[in-house]
């Protein structure tokens, strides 16, 4: 159920009005604008909280998955600089299976970036804004992994991938709930 149509349920609708003399300064009874307008601000920060909860469980995944040793590896690691060089490799492979994981996998760690940033920070809502802050947030990432993590290395296919997987992200959720969470009302 969307934010609009959770909005539509929980708030009272506005009774019509009856022909009735004009009311003076002292009778006027009170509006129910403030309580709507309350309702609204609870539930936008509840989905800012939610989403601030999500990004931050993000935020370990990513870390986990990217920043941890892997000594084992060691010697079977290289950089990659060359777009597209460790996408071939991967669809080289015999097994489909390895495939799909890697590029799959990079995709899919994108995608939630995309969805919660526009929530958490609506100025970076848009194609470009998305794409650009990925981009970087996600090169930052692949540096520090190639300079300071063991078995590691750079890989320019992955900051790539997971640009891709955040605008698909966007796309897909990430524009339509930061614009009903963000909503003016």
């Amino acid at each position: 159920m969307s934010l609009t149509a959770l909005r539509a349920r929980l708030l009272p609708r506005p009774r019509a009005r009856q022909a009735e003399a004009p009311r003076t300064p002292e009778r006027r009874t009170p509006e129910r604008r403030p309580p709507r307008r309350l309702l609204a601000l609870l539930l936008r920060g509840l989905a800012v909280a939610v989403a601030f909860v999500a990004m931050v469980a993000f935020a370990v995944v990513l870390a986990r998955l990217t920043l941890q040793p892997s000594p084992a590896s060691e010697s079977l690691t290289h950089s990659n600089v060359r777009p597209g060089d460790s996408l071939r490799a991967y669809v080289d492979q015999p097994s489909l299976r390895y495939a799909v994981k890697q590029i799959g996998g990079n995709l899919l760690l994108g995608v939630p970036f995309g969805v919660l940033v526009p929530v958490l920070a609506p100025r970076t809502r848009g194609f470009l804004r998305v794409l650009l802050l990925t981009a970087t947030v996600m090169l930052l990432v692949e540096l520090a992994q190639g300079a300071m993590v063991t078995g590691r290395a750079f890989d320019i296919d992955d900051v790539i991938l997971n640009t891709t997987g955040a605008l698909i992200g966007y796309l897909l959720l990430g524009r339509r709930m930061s614009r009903a969470v963000h909503s003016r009302t």
